[in-house]
């Protein structure tokens, strides 16, 4: 098959690019992102056969579609290596029915850091080692390659956890100083490896995740690197085109389950809930509906920090006297969604002067307003709910004790939106971490103890570690929905990054330069 070649949303590269090659980059010259040049198809029979393959035979099948730039030999061996022993599930992404009234969970937790990050970040750096090799092969340049993340929580300890100690490639996370979970701290704060670091950030993600975008478009300091170091800088974050190719195939994935499992029948309709920060789960489910895979309606679900649900709602983004809100779902925890640029670049029919445009006034105001059309656009294939964080808590319980299931705070926060959207189509609700990811929230939940009111002295003094425990025997959980080693074990493991910065580009540009 013919490879499709990648196009900048903000039109600044103006040559298109290969698979590879794109992520490499991660992000275009100018801070657009790479979407592909056209989106291929798939018929409903080959949906359908996909239920008899295990997971990595549909992941590559997807690949294949795409027409990415490696050959199916190259493809089905990088998947074996992917998905090799890393999940504890065969189905990799099991689709699960709660209830008796067509409302199923699609787990996407069972990876080696129990969040659905995984889900990419055990792909994307294989094929990213896999492209340097290519591009090496080619006669291409030969300098190395920092990966540089900004992190709400999980994708930090996904991403170190995939790049640990590959050839030609080191990698530095970037997290909010106090915004994280105990146990996504010390996931990141005990990572192994030796081309691995990790630094707090005084404020916010989005102070993370601004700084990180301005050194990646600071082209004085990338020279630098490039000339003092022979070190490119890419990403880890879902701006880049490799972290989210992996995120459509579940969603193919799990329809051929639905249909499998006799939820529907081959060519009706599910809706999909996705609990909703940086937009990029969501957008997923969008391109795998445009591939030909029969989603109806797409939800999006916020938490407290609602801006997605507003600008679809209304057709204003704006983060213009906002309050940043901390939650028990601090992954959704974001104001500025950056994978939402590539949604209005396909919605505009690919107008990237608009798109540029819409950027440069978010940038420079804090808020942005699409036009007529653009907004008739997604309000034909998104809905929108937000949940705040005492009702999330409340459905951590309720779901608990009428089905006996465990949520995490995130999936909670969706799977409430979902209920309030429920029609006659079966319901996939998008579980993006294991419960125990987020022990202190669930203790919270099970034991009626309001969001904002103080823990009691004796559980507030004990770790996430120690919380789980109590969790898991207060809830009775076992097997894959019991702690898993690799959580269980962390306040075993020696802290080896403590160094926090302040969230300005210039600290994050000097941490870097102090990581090489």
């Amino acid at each position: 098959m013919d490879s499709i070649r990648y196009v900048d949303t903000r039109g600044v590269v103006t040559q298109p690019l290969k698979f590879s090659e794109a992520v490499i980059k991660g992000i275009a010259p100018g801070g657009g992102l790479f979407v592909p040049q056209e989106i291929p198809s798939v018929t409903l029979d080959e949906i359908a056969s996909l239920a008899g393959m295990p997971y990595k035979q549909q992941a590559a099948f997807v690949y294949e579609r795409f027409g990415i730039d490696f050959e199916r030999e190259e493809i089905d061996a990088l998947f074996d290596i992917i998905y090799g022993d890393n999940f504890d599930t065969p189905a990799i992404a099991p689709v699960v029915p709660v209830g008796e009234d067509g409302t199923y969970v699609l787990e996407l937790w069972h990876g080696p850091t129990s969040a659905f990050k995984d889900m990419a970040l055990q792909c994307l750096p294989v094929f990213f080692s896999a492209s340097i090799d290519k591009q090496r092969a080619a006669g291409g340049p030969g300098h190395d390659y920092l990966i540089a993340v900004a992190t709400s929580g999980d994708t930090g300890k996904a991403a170190l956890a995939g790049f640990k100690d590959r050839d030609h490639i080191s990698i530095v996370v970037f997290y909010p100083d106090g915004g994280v979970s105990d146990i996504q701290y010390k996931q990141m704060a005990t990572q192994e490896g030796g081309n691995v670091c990790v630094y707090g950030v005084r404020g916010n993600f989005d102070d993370c995740q601004t700084s990180v975008k301005r050194m990646f478009n600071d082209k004085e300091f990338n020279e630098v690197l490039a000339a003092s170091d022979n070190v490119v800088l890419s990403s880890a974050n879902s701006i880049n085109w490799g972290r989210l190719m992996p995120q459509i195939v579940y969603y193919v994935s799990a329809y051929s389950q639905m249909v499998a499992q006799g939820a529907l029948e081959l060519g009706e309709p599910m809706d999909v809930t996705v609990p909703t920060g940086n937009f990029g789960n969501i957008l997923a489910s969008w391109y795998a509906k445009q591939m030909g895979v029969p989603i109806g309606t797409i939800v999006c679900a916020s938490n407290a920090n609602r801006v997605l649900t507003d600008f679809i709602q209304e057709g204003t983004y704006s983060i213009e006297d906002r309050e940043f809100v901390l939650t028990s779902s601090p992954s959704m925890d974001i104001l500025i969604s950056s994978n939402l640029e590539r949604q209005l670049f396909e919605l505009t029919g690919r107008d990237a002067a608009k798109v540029a445009g819409w950027m440069a006034e978010l940038s420079a105001t804090g808020r942005f307003t699409i036009d007529d059309a653009t907004y008739a656009a997604f309000a034909n294939q998104y809905r929108a709910g937000s949940v705040g964080d005492q009702e999330s808590l409340d459905t951590i319980k309720e779901v608990m004790d009428e089905y006996g299931y465990l949520l995490d705070p995130h999936t909670a926060v969706a799977w409430k939106v979902a209920r309030r959207n429920k029609g006659a189509n079966p319901m996939l609700v998008v579980s993006t971490a294991r419960w125990a990811k987020f022990g202190g929230a669930v203790y919270r939940a099970l034991a009626g103890i309001p969001a904002g009111q103080e823990l009691p002295a004796e559980v507030a003094s004990l770790t996430g570690a120690q919380l789980n425990r109590k969790v898991a025997q207060m809830a009775g959980v076992t097997g894959t929905y019991a702690v898993p080693p690799s959580l269980d074990q962390l306040d075993e493991m020696p802290i080896r990054f403590t160094e926090v910065v302040d969230g300005t580009t210039a600290a994050v540009e000097a941490a870097v330069k102090a990581t090489l």
